[in-house]
């Protein structure tokens, strides 16, 4: 198989996007939601293999020093092959370009090993559930 193409705050296919989500974390996503979360974001990049889109990261900010990583995203059909670490290594230079100082993320205790290779260390953090 080809290496991903990986694309740095390229147009996205709304519907695709959705899809993908749907194939990786289940639920219903039709992609409407996406222009408005993607318009408020630093950056974001995708990954492509022969033009279908197969992983996603979401890089939101606070429009200064800090941003966050949202929906690392790989298509289960093509997990296990590092697409999900180069998606993340993508994410982390273009935040750092675009003048973050901080690259926060939060995620579930199973993927403490993923997100420790990539280069994230623990730190106290508070969270309120508002829904």
């Amino acid at each position: 198989m080809a290496e991903p193409d990986y694309r740095i705050r390229t147009e996205v296919d709304f519907a695709a996007l959705g899809r993908l989500r749907e194939a990786a974390w289940g639920g219903q996503d039709d992609g409407s939601g996406w222009p408005n979360i993607l318009a408020r974001s630093l950056t974001w990049v995708t990954a492509y293999e022969d033009e279908r889109l197969i992983g996603f990261v979401n890089v939101a900010w606070d429009g200064g020093a800090h941003a966050f990583l949202l929906d690392t995203t790989v298509h289960p059909d093509v997990q296990r092959r590092g697409i999900g670490s180069a998606l993340v290594w993508e994410a982390v230079q273009a935040a750092r370009a675009g003048g973050a100082h901080w690259l926060h993320v939060d995620f579930e205790s199973h993927l403490q090993g993923f997100y420790a290779a990539c280069g994230f260390r623990p730190t106290a953090a508070g969270l309120l559930r508002l829904v």
